[in-house]
């Protein structure tokens, strides 16, 4: 059965409840993997998910119940919306119950179109220069490890009032590790794109041979609080967290980093003295992304009621100021806040950034770079305060140049302060955030200098 066909047997199934929304989501995905610079698996995956949402006027409002299948053939799409039913018997009034998007079923395009494969053949543009790499890096003595996938998933959204919409969503990536001299040295470097076309290994190989050489020579340097270089990757994951935090519930109901003493939002408060922007489009020209809902559940930052609504640009800071927070309808209906509903992407741009990592490096006076972090844990909601660690290269950058590398370091720091506390910055550049990657694929950040961040603890991870 075609994906779109089980939403439609699903809504046909859901007949006579207050309302109903079906999800599918087809995924295609080809990867290979390497370790100790061997290739050592390699495979294609299917899965078609189908997820019914389905509504019922109780005393007191509108209920909902969600229930999601992998691969229902027809007998099991009904038996998926019957236990929808039997779950509404028993459900409370919904808090954020609206009135579910309206739309018109016709001449939606692509609906009707198979949803598009990948396979093992986009990876081929990898097989060439990575058996270069592999190579060069056998005759240095050099380990390699990592991998790569392609990625394709389709979406529908179909609901009882008529909705369809459609997306489909490429996405590749591929991330290495390289290790030396007995493992005593490890460098890491990733890329994020939509295919790989035209892959270049060329700027990634030189990286990690650049990090690996400058572990040569080890230099000390005390935990405390000291000016960081970061690369747009770890500066990406840092953002992502603070995207993820940015939901107008909790700062209404004084859960968060944005909630105003005495009551209320930080709306409008300026959080950064650079013209920094962070924003969400669906349309971004480098990172596009569905330019509608599709959640299977409610949430403080989403709501099924709201499934299929458009969603348009979206900043989150404007130059340097607060401007939006997540709130879906039924928030923005009770607080008077602004609606925000934001896209799968996510782009900051510094309007004074110049130049890439290397000259921002140049222009840098003694600094630890930052190459990525992991394992970021939140600590403290009310400041926003994360835990994790650096890996893979930290590197001690005195008068413009690296001099050395020092250990790796357990870090405790505020994304929010860490925007007031940004001096330096280069153009915005697609990144491959190492620790939020399966989760935040269109990522597009600069590298950024922070003053007196806090490395806490040294770290004897690699």
């Amino acid at each position: 059965m075609r994906p779109q066909e089980l939403a439609e047997r699903a809504l046909r199934a859901a007949q006579g409840l207050a309302g109903a929304v079906a999800i599918v989501t087809a995924r295609s995905r080809a990867d290979v993997r390497w370790a100790r610079t061997t290739l050592t698996t390699n495979g294609e995956s299917r899965q078609v998910d189908l997820t019914v949402i389905g509504f019922r006027r109780v005393q007191g409002g509108v209920a909902t119940a969600t229930l999601s299948r992998s691969h229902p053939a027809e007998a099991g799409v009904q038996e998926l919306v019957a236990s929808v039913r039997a779950a509404l018997e028993s459900a409370s009034p919904a808090e954020d119950a609206m009135p579910l998007i309206d739309g018109d079923q016709e001449g939606v395009v692509g609906w009707d179109e198979p949803a598009p494969l990948t396979s093992s053949a986009s990876l081929s543009p990898l097989t060439a220069p990575l058996g270069e790499l592999f190579r060069s890096c056998v005759a240095d003595d050099v380990e390699l490890f990592g991998y790569a996938e392609h990625d394709l998933t389709t979406t529908w959204v179909a609901s009882t009032t008529g909705l369809r919409r459609i997306h489909v969503q490429p996405s590749a990536r591929l991330e290495m590790t390289a290790k030396s001299h007995g493992r005593s040295r490890a460098a890491w470097w990733g890329l994020a794109s939509d295919d790989f076309e035209g892959i270049d290994l060329t700027a990634g190989e030189r990286d990690l041979r650049r990090g690996l050489g400058w572990q040569e020579r080890r230099i000390d340097i005390d935990p405390g609080r000291h000016r960081a270089l970061l690369t747009p990757g770890a500066f990406g994951d840092l953002m992502v967290d603070l995207w993820w935090s940015m939901n107008a519930r909790d700062a209404v109901e004084g859960r968060s980093v944005f909630s105003a003493p005495g009551g209320g939002t930080r709306l409008g408060e300026r959080l950064s003295t650079r013209a920094l922007t962070l924003r969400s489009d669906p349309f971004d020209a480098e990172i596009p992304a569905a330019d509608f809902v599709a959640t299977a559940a409610s949430s403080d930052m989403s709501s099924v009621f709201d499934n299929g609504m458009s969603t348009n640009r979206v900043d989150w800071l404007d130059r340097g100021t607060l401007h939006n927070l997540h709130c879906p309808r039924w928030l923005a209906q009770r607080e008077h806040l602004p609606m925000a509903a934001g896209a799968d992407t996510l782009r900051m741009e510094d309007a004074a950034g110049v130049g890439g990592l290397d000259d921002v490096l140049g222009r840098t006076q003694n600094a630890l770079l930052v190459t990525c972090v992991w394992y970021n844990r939140l600590v403290d909601p009310q400041t926003l305060l994360l835990t994790g660690l650096t890996r893979d290269g930290v590197y001690v950058v005195r008068g413009g140049e690296v001099v050395g590398a020092t250990s790796n370091f357990r870090f405790n720091e505020s994304p929010v302060a860490i925007l007031g506390r940004v001096s330096d910055s280069g153009v915005t550049q697609r990144t491959q955030p190492r620790d939020m990657g399966d989760y935040a694929a269109r990522v597009a950040m600069p590298p950024v200098v922070v003053e007196d961040f806090h490395f806490s603890t040294v770290s004897d991870a690699l």
